[in-house]
């Protein structure tokens, strides 16, 4: 579903804009729906028929797909910069994440963010603080922008991480403001943690008040790890120095969270790709969120999680383009294209960007009435 941007028309321009899907508020996905744009504000909308009925005769743009609130981009890193697509085995791209490692600065990511579609965003920031101030000080996004801790790090060295990542967060909290992103925190992954430091940063978002994001569930690598300790997460960790002992054997990577309380502060949980039907009940149960990140999953030959599932259960689900390192844009209407062609239900996805990404972010939904700026309306 490529073209999709904010409706924009001159100041004297009067026409009846509508789409066969749209969504318009909280309540969801409606049929045949129809905006009229006056002076460059919403004057009325609702029902095409109703519409098209009460004002005959005006100049009108059909949309061929969607028409209403904006879509969220619910998971990025921008800090990966413009690099060429990866596509091969998951392993493999978190080498080649460690190997670009000191490169994940504020200009590779403001290169980055030229590429976004979208201005509601969730971002990970993995290495350089000034990319955090920059997010709550300058940046045209709002959302969230999510500060990645990573630590295998021996017990006398994670006090100090701990208290290094606490003095950041409360020196950004003072930088946020209200029409600007939330400050966050992202535990990068169950197997990137120490079960100390993973209980110790969810017990900070906690107190401080910070959304969660933690990326989990995301391939069979991850999977065979934590459920046999065979695989080649598991070559990857030892070759790292992680010891046999780390984390628990037999557990899925949700039992392993849920084991540790985290799934308790109802955090975000990016990709989800390898999850059971008792994980999904447990997310359920929890509150918890899911981001699916489809191109990325499909290029790390991780394959797509089992969205029916998730809806069975009533899971939140979001959508996130992940990085350009995995995805081919940075644009969510690139992966609801993709989803389409896979078969899945294209006003569930719809939904999943525009009203459960808002959720996923813990971002206002809001209802589009007479008055607002067209600006505040996209069609495709």
């Amino acid at each position: 579903m490529p073209g999709c941007d904010r409706v924009a028309t001159e100041s004297r321009d009067t026409v009846l804009l509508s789409a066969p899907l749209g969504i318009l508020g909280p309540e969801g996905p409606r049929k045949n729906v129809a905006i009229l744009i006056e002076h460059g504000r919403i004057r009325e909308l609702g029902d095409l028929a109703t519409l098209e009925n009460q004002y005959p005769g005006l100049p009108r743009r059909r949309f061929p797909n969607y028409l209403g609130l904006p879509p969220v981009n619910a998971h990025t890193h921008l800090d990966v910069g413009v690099i060429p697509t990866y596509r091969g085995p998951f392993v493999g791209f978190i080498e080649r994440m460690i190997q670009i490692g000191e490169s994940r600065a504020l200009e590779t990511a403001r290169k980055a963010a030229t590429h976004l579609r979208q201005t509601l965003v969730g971002d990970i920031v993995a290495r350089d603080a000034a990319l955090v101030e920059w997010w709550l000080t300058e940046s045209p996004f709002r959302g969230v922008v999510y500060w990645e801790v990573v630590g295998l790090l021996p017990p006398h060295r994670e006090k100090d991480l701990i208290e290094r990542t606490r003095a950041r967060i409360r020196r950004w909290k003072a930088l946020e403001h209200p029409r600007g992103p939330r400050l966050g925190l992202s535990p990068h992954a169950p197997y990137t943690l120490t079960p100390t430091l993973m209980r110790a940063l969810v017990e900070m978002a906690r107190e401080e008040g910070l959304p969660l994001q933690i990326h989990a569930a995301e391939s069979q690598a991850e999977y065979d790890y934590f459920h046999r300790r065979t695989g080649p997460l598991a070559e990857f960790l030892r070759s790292r120095g992680a010891p046999p002992d780390l984390h628990p054997v037999g557990l899925s990577p949700i039992a392993y969270l849920a084991s540790l309380g985290v799934l308790e502060a109802k955090p975000t949980l990016v990709h989800g790709v390898k999850v059971d039907e008792d994980d999904v009940r447990t997310l359920a149960q929890a509150g918890a969120s899911v981001v699916s990140c489809p191109r990325s999953n499909i290029n790390l030959q991780s394959g797509l999680p089992p969205y029916a599932l998730y809806r069975k259960h009533g899971v939140t689900l979001a959508l996130g383009t992940d990085s350009l390192g995995s995805a081919e844009s940075l644009d969510v209407w690139d992966e609801i294209s993709v989803l389409g062609a896979q078969g899945v239900d294209p006003e569930g996805v719809i939904g999943w960007a525009v009203l459960g990404g808002r959720r996923a972010l813990g971002l206002e939904i809001p209802v589009l009435r007479p008055g607002m700026a067209s600006e505040s309306v996209v069609g495709c």
